[in-house]
């Protein structure tokens, strides 16, 4: 039995205190909210201390211990989420296999796209599945990166990310690319006869009493697949509560559970920081037994869910290249590595 499996057989939780607790802009540490007062007391200073910090919401058993927006910002303000978008469009895609318009994770992925397209790319798209887009193992060269530019100037951003040579073999190697997911938006627009926009206002949206605003389309109008959507610090934490839940938002069945579950399998690994990565989820290992799923964007926008533990974090960041500073992502991890998980066991649950 997986971690996420372990906890949900035991959560007894009632996720509709959010819908009472998303009125309150921040909430005082208090024991009954599931960390150690002074525990959480000093993280929160923690926090307070970090300069590109704009908000932290923390949450345990679906009840707000604290929220805060930082430097004139809002909780309630939308705010661009950066390569959370990933783990958003992960989520789709697990609906569209739910609700049968993709075949699920296996699904070769050439027959997704017009011939033209697939017959002009290297005949090792034949190899590429859903779920190689999904975990970043299609083998293509990143569009990520130094890449990036090139890649959203072009004429065609499908056909750009088809196009690219690949680097290692279908299933091989992460190489996290924004293309593999702005190939699923096309996926999901082309099998759902809909934008991505629409249906994740009406698959994610409508059921969490979010609002999902317009992003970046491509030439061909597909919306961005994996970056620059935008979701109040609020709505991210719905958002992450759903998959703490297990799929469910007010005894409503959203996504399955199954998905919840093969969302947090690592399947490879980040070079980067080297942490597992399983369908738009990074995996990390926090000490003490516990290991959190978290969705991960450019400059500090993490959606991290704990679920042995029962806690969900938001935290936005100033994405100005002018306060970036090394060490920022350290921070972050501290104050949950070494300040919310200890809060949490101190005051037991």
């Amino acid at each position: 039995m997986g971690f996420v499996s372990r906890f949900l057989s035991g959560c007894g939780a009632a996720f509709s205190t959010l819908g009472v607790l998303f009125l309150v802009s921040a909430a005082p540490a208090q024991a009954d909210r599931g960390f150690d007062p002074g525990l959480l007391d000093k993280t929160v200073a923690q926090a307070r201390s970090l300069e590109r910090l704009n908000s932290l919401i923390v949450a345990r058993d679906g009840k707000i211990a604290f929220a805060e927006s930082f430097h004139g910002r809002t909780l309630d303000t939308p705010v661009n989420i950066k390569s959370v978008s990933k783990s958003v469009i992960a989520a789709l895609v697990g609906i569209a296999i739910d609700r049968g318009l993709l075949d699920g994770p296996d699904q070769a992925i050439d027959s997704l796209f017009d011939p033209q397209v697939s017959n002009a790319a290297d005949g090792r798209i034949t190899g590429i599945t859903i779920g190689n887009l999904l975990s970043m193992q299609a083998g293509l060269e990143r569009t990520s990166g130094r890449n990036y530019g090139r890649w959203v100037q072009s004429d065609n951003w499908v056909d750009h990310v088809l196009s690219r040579p690949f680097v290692d073999v279908p299933g091989g190697g992460m190489l996290y690319s924004t293309g593999n997911s702005h190939l699923l938006s096309a996926i999901l627009t082309r099998v759902s006869g809909r934008s991505t926009l629409a249906i994740a206002r009406e698959w994610l949206g409508d059921p969490l009493g979010i609002d999902i605003p317009a992003w970046d389309r491509d030439p061909q109008g597909i919306y961005l697949g994996g970056n620059n959507m935008a979701m109040t610090p609020r709505a991210l934490l719905r958002f992450g509560e759903l998959f703490r839940r297990g799929g469910e938002f007010e005894g409503r069945r959203i996504l399955p559970e199954a998905w919840v579950e093969t969302s947090w399998i690592p399947r490879t690994r980040s070079v980067f920081s080297g942490d597992g990565y399983g369908y738009g989820w990074f995996l990390r290992d926090v000490g003490g037994g516990h290991t959190a799923g978290y969705a991960r964007g450019f400059g500090g926008q993490y959606v991290i869910v704990i679920p042995t533990l029962a806690i969900t974090v938001v935290v936005t960041s100033d994405t100005d290249t002018r306060l970036r500073v090394d060490g920022y992502g350290d921070s972050l991890w501290s104050l949950i590595e070494d300040g919310l998980i200890p809060a949490a066991m101190a005051a037991g649950g």
